[in-house]
């Protein structure tokens, strides 16, 4: 008997954008433009086990800097 919620048996790995947003991606596949290894692969439990752990500020990278000058001129 097929069951359709067979655990999702590929690896994926974790790769990160200029904007420092994570997200996973198959291991065996050519990374969307813009995006890097993070050099973290496994199940995807384990990927976004890490993305958790990791991506503690979910604002984009652009975003913090400017709020960061504001709050350097103010």
């Amino acid at each position: 008997m097929h069951h359709e919620e067979s655990e999702d048996l590929t690896i994926y790995k974790v790769v990160i954008n200029h904007e420092e947003q994570y997200s996973i991606w198959p291991a065996d596949r050519e990374n969307p433009l813009g995006w890097t290894d993070v050099g973290k692969s496994g199940t995807k439990e384990e990927c976004l086990a890490h993305i958790k752990e990791v991506w503690t500020d979910m604002r984009p990278l652009s975003l913090r800097k400017k709020m960061e000058e504001a709050a350097r001129q103010s």
